[in-house]
């Protein structure tokens, strides 16, 4: 079995542990200063928050690089009202408001996380291989 736990550098682990949670509505399996797990209801990891610099990852150094840069979280969702709902809410900064995305034909909608990672939230599919 193979398993991807994507993990992002942040610059306060616990805010953005409590901003990921007020919006996507994960739990967090972890939690701490300096690492987080965020899990889903049925407690598959979402993502993994890590402070910048801690532990000397190559790619976890330097903060003044821009974060995110050639990279999209993509979650998919059964839930993208009330996230979005959540979003205006928290007044996050929303990108690109609920849209058809033509190419998936789904509604989607695109924010930046406070570390300013771009996040788009789509409605649940699976992939059929085209």
């Amino acid at each position: 079995m193979t398993s991807l736990d994507p993990i992002i550098a942040v610059t306060d682990v616990e805010l953005s542990s409590i901003w990921y949670q007020s919006i996507i509505g994960c739990k967090s399996m972890h939690g701490g200063k300096r690492f987080e797990v965020l899990v889903s209801e049925s407690g598959d990891i979402l993502l993994c928050l890590h402070q910048w610099g801690d532990h000397l990852h190559p790619t976890m150094i330097d903060r003044n690089v821009t974060p995110g840069n050639g990279l999209i979280l993509y979650f998919r969702t059964g839930i993208l009202q009330q996230i979005h709902d959540n979003a205006i809410q928290a007044g996050a900064d929303i990108v690109e408001d609920m849209h058809l995305n033509r190419n998936s034909t789904k509604l989607e909608f695109s924010l930046r996380d406070p570390d300013g990672y771009y996040i788009t939230i789509t409605e649940f599919h699976l992939y059929d291989g085209q």
